[in-house]
């Protein structure tokens, strides 16, 4: 399950600090993060509230520019939006185009890419079948639940055959039960797709139950408070896993390492 630690450097964030102005002066949100992200791997980014996951993870994504420091990608310095990298959000309700069928919407990006018609659909239809909507593509998002459309959102970002997929809470504003059955699509999709995941959570157990590492940052100004290994084994289950010894000390080792930095600020 685990990536192994001889894969090369995919992602290697140095020194990411970011600053904003306000009104009420200079605000730093991230101060020094440096991490690095191995070919293959999944590694989520936890944090207390306010810690700046999203703004690392834009920053990798090259939707923001950081105050210094830089992020490598495929060993280019990022400085916009790099090809071979997707994203997807959490709000799905504004990332699919109401008028177009899911089909439609995943093909979206392979024809803006210039991939041909066929080919496209052919694509589309393989990333649909593999988040479990084999049949749906001519359904528009009105017609499908907020489960669904998060999967064609997903689907329309592994069709795209990135090495890099940026995920930001992608599960947040779905039931318990959906979020779950959600969370079992990312490590088969990572398999299937040879795609390289950052994972941006909130959620301790979704970190663990995904991860090959979760870096923790600490309480703003933000730094890496810890950076966690996770080897539990292949394959992961929500029964059989998360009622693991070892789920279980991962899970209270990262809890513990965010409370406490956000302890520290106080």
């Amino acid at each position: 399950m685990t990536t192994s630690e001889t894969a090369p450097v995919l992602v290697d964030v140095q020194h990411l600090r970011q600053e904003f102005r306000t009104d009420a002066g200079l605000n730093i949100a991230v101060e020094d993060v440096s991490f690095q992200v191995r070919s293959g791997s999944v590694v989520s980014i936890v944090g207390p509230s306010g810690a700046g996951k999203t703004t690392v993870l834009r920053a990798i994504g090259g939707l923001r520019k950081p105050t210094s420091g830089q992020v490598v990608f495929q060993g280019a310095v990022v400085s916009g939006p790099p090809t071979g990298a997707a994203f997807v959000f959490q709000d799905y309700s504004r990332s699919l185009l109401p008028w177009m069928s899911a089909v439609s919407n995943v093909m979206l990006p392979l024809r803006a890419q210039g991939v041909a018609k066929d080919e496209a659909r052919d694509r589309a239809e393989e990333a649909l079948t593999a988040v479990g909507l084999a049949g749906r593509g001519k359904a528009f998002p009105r017609q499908l639940s907020g489960g669904m459309q998060q999967r064609v959102a997903i689907a329309r970002a592994v069709a795209y055959r990135p090495s890099l997929l940026l995920m930001d809470e992608p599960f947040a504003s779905v039931d318990a039960q959906t979020r779950m059955d959600l969370e079992d699509l990312v490590l088969p999709l990572r398999d299937q797709f040879k795609v390289t995941i950052i994972f941006v959570t909130h959620d301790i157990d979704e970190a663990v139950y995904l991860s090959d590492e979760v870096v923790v940052l600490s309480s703003p100004p933000s730094t890496v408070a810890e950076i966690v290994h996770v080897p539990l084994p292949a394959p992961r289950t929500q029964t059989a896993t998360k009622a693991t010894p070892e789920f279980a000390q991962l899970r209270s080792a990262i809890l513990g390492r965010v409370r406490r930095s956000m302890s520290e600020t106080t």
